[in-house]
């Protein structure tokens, strides 16, 4: 199998992160792993996709740290989707805001290329496209999620402010990993409208209720085909704990990771928002839950996996692989009678 995945750029990327540790999962099994940032696609004349990437062949290495630091080191190579099976978009679009503007869409516009000349791609672009801000988590049903408004009108968000009785959460409708996130209470009500004049100038504002339960951090939870991920009979999940005095739990933010056990109320959950997921070709996704409620759904680059494998002993990376080289083997068998956003979560 020749996978390919897509990173924001090499030089951001880090060893421990989640994707190196698919791509050295991939390259432990034999095959060939390519990994090309957003600003490294191109489209050929021939109507193929064109990259720039990097890979490395026929070494032996002992740790994903010295996998991807030996392919960091190496020279750029010219690839075309033709010769490609997969390509896996990781990259994170909010990451580009403010500062590569032309990357925030590349990844999926790109990648429903490659979908054309039949290389599975995942998650399904077009699914991606429909996903790029934190709209697409109030498709979901109702239930799962926090009571929110979406707007740029100051009165409506002051209205909503006191239903929830001078206590909510602001974000921005585009970005992650806990970027202009604020806890708005009575103790700084006086900053509201200069608050919401902040993330009004990045777009539409999100207002959500608070819940209590946030105190505590928040669980992240790896979904794969629409299913909880297990290996070695762990789940693929966390509770990630708040620093101290910050709304945000988001690891990078300064979070700390703990194991945290499965329920049936995260079960439950995760049953909720399986059907649209598998329906949106949304093959690896991780989904975040404060108490009996869904907060977010990662459908781009959900980080944590590394954290999770070392935590509780556990290779999750390889599953992934295992479940795309059948994606590869299900094509193979029906040729062209699969859509690659069926394809991306059997």
């Amino acid at each position: 199998m020749k996978i390919g995945f897509i990173i924001n750029e090499h030089s951001t990327e880090k060893w421990n992160y989640t994707t190196p540790a698919l791509g050295y999962a991939a390259y432990k099994r034999g095959h060939d792993v390519f990994f090309i940032g957003v600003g490294e696609l191109s489209y050929a004349s021939q109507g193929h996709l064109s990259v720039r990437c990097k890979t490395i062949k026929d070494r032996v290495f002992k740790s994903e740290e010295t996998y991807f630091k030996a392919l960091q080191k190496e020279e750029f190579v010219n690839m075309s989707s033709k010769n490609l099976d997969v390509l896996f978009l990781r990259n994170n679009p909010a990451d580009e805001i403010n500062e590569r503007d032309w990357a925030y869409n590349a990844a999926f516009i790109f990648g429903e290329i490659a979908a054309a000349n039949g290389v599975i791609v995942l998650n399904h672009p077009s699914s991606l496209a429909g996903a790029v801000n934190k709209m697409y988590f109030q498709h979901f049903p109702e239930i799962l999620r926090p009571k929110t408004i979406i707007t740029r009108d100051h009165n409506e968000i002051k209205e909503f402010f006191k239903d929830q009785k001078q206590k909510m959460i602001l974000k921005p409708l585009q970005g992650s990993g806990g970027t202009n996130v604020f806890m708005m209470d009575k103790k700084n009500e006086h900053n509201l409208s200069q608050t919401i004049d902040a993330i009004c100038r990045d777009g539409f504002v999100i207002a959500q209720e608070y819940l209590t339960e946030a105190t505590k951090g928040d669980t992240r939870l790896f979904l794969m085909n629409g299913e909880p991920l297990k290996a070695n009979g762990q789940y693929a999940i966390m509770q990630r704990v708040n620093a101290s005095g910050d709304i945000r739990s988001n690891i990078h933010a300064g979070g700390q990771p703990q194991k945290v056990k499965m329920t049936d109320q995260i079960m439950e959950l995760a049953d909720i928002v399986r059907p649209k997921l598998v329906q949106d070709g949304m093959f690896l996704v991780g989904i975040d839950i404060v108490g009996s409620k869904l907060m977010e759904i990662n459908v781009f680059s959900p980080g944590g996996l590394n954290v999770m494998g070392q935590m509780y002993d556990a290779d999750f990376a390889t599953p992934v692989i295992e479940s795309i080289e059948r994606k590869v083997y299900y094509k193979s068998m029906y040729k062209d009678y699969l859509y690659n956003s069926r394809l991306a979560t059997l």
